[in-house]
């Protein structure tokens, strides 16, 4: 096994184990031997975003989808921290909006993003939006309870 892949399995072994800064010090070796290949950004990504890192946790996820544009869970990962952000006053909803159409673009059937990018359309004010994102979710999911909950919620509290 390649060294570059040897750290990148140490590292992903120590996000595993909750163990985040021995985690970024294992892949940074692996960035350091093949910077480019998008997966050990990707983990580095998962890792700061755990220990609530974000600015460096959007930086790897951007650097990782640059390296490969098709990875519908970095999309995902970059919207949820958009939206989540309690340090950032005017979080850019609609950039995690476009993430996560992108993400659904690539995988149609992603729960998660169905229900993330139902509630960005929530907080834009889009409810009927939101409320199509959520009957795509339940199509494919009929009982997700989340998602009907919220639904509930949409009908009876925004949409009259």
């Amino acid at each position: 096994m390649p060294d570059y892949k040897k750290h990148l399995d140490e590292g992903i072994y120590d996000i595993n184990c909750g163990k985040f800064q021995a985690a970024i010090e294992k892949i940074n070796k692996s960035i350091e031997l093949r910077n480019d290949w998008e997966i050990p950004y990707f983990y580095r990504a998962v890792a700061y975003q755990a220990m609530e890192n974000f600015d460096n946790a959007m930086l790897d996820y951007t650097k990782s989808l640059q390296l490969n544009p098709k990875m519908t869970d970095a999309y995902y990962n970059r919207a949820k921290i958009t939206l989540s952000r309690k340090d950032v006053e005017n979080p850019d909803i609609m950039t995690a909006v476009k993430d996560l159409e992108k993400a659904l673009e690539l995988d149609e059937k992603f729960l998660n993003a169905l229900y993330a990018i139902a509630a960005a359309h929530k907080k834009l004010g889009n409810y009927k939006i939101a409320l199509s994102y959520l009957d795509k979710l339940l199509e494919i999911e009929p009982e997700a309870v989340n998602a009907r909950a919220f639904k509930k919620l949409l009908l009876q509290k925004y949409i009259k």
